[in-house]
């Protein structure tokens, strides 16, 4: 792979390495420190350069990379950051009531499988489809969409309003 190849490569897909890896484990800092090493394992890696397969490759590596990080840190997927809802209310018991439902909703995703966190969050916050999700993540669009229907199902037991 030429300086160039890898140049662009980085610039196209760093983004989307370092956010891959921010769903997979909820830290910012851990998601740009291991998007950095998986640009550096691919700079020396001596292969021919063709998008595709240099696409699917940096996702093998970042996911190789992300579960050795789990390995010899013991780290728990539980370190996702607070969502910000957009929500205003003047009313003290409609601010309690969005404060409990905030709270539930960031326990159930917490609690979530991986796998089903991993796609709900690309879809919802990234607005990725079935499709795109199932690329990135090498899974089939039916598993993709199995567990995205586990998610809601979860969320709608949980979430009960009312």
């Amino acid at each position: 792979m030429s300086e160039k190849e890898f140049k662009y490569c980085y610039d196209e897909y760093f983004d989307a390495i370092r956010s891959y890896i921010y769903y997979r484990s909820g830290d910012e800092e851990l998601s740009s420190d291991l998007a950095q090493e998986v640009f550096l394992r691919l700079f020396e890696k001596d292969f021919e350069f063709i998008e595709s397969k240099t696409k699917n490759l940096l996702y093998s590596i970042a996911n190789q990379a992300f579960l050795m990080h789990l390995r010899g840190k013991k780290v728990s997927d539980r370190h996702l950051q607070s969502i910000e809802f957009r929500y205003e209310t003047e009313d003290p018991q409609q601010q309690l009531q969005y404060a409990e439902l905030k709270k539930e909703y960031e326990k159930t995703l917490a609690d979530m499988p991986e796998g089903q966190r991993v796609v709900f969050l690309m879809s919802r916050t990234e607005d990725l489809t079935y499709k795109e999700i199932s690329e990135r993540l090498e899974l089939s669009v039916k598993a993709v969409e199995k567990r995205m229907s586990q998610a809601l199902k979860l969320f709608r037991k949980k979430l009960k309003v009312g």
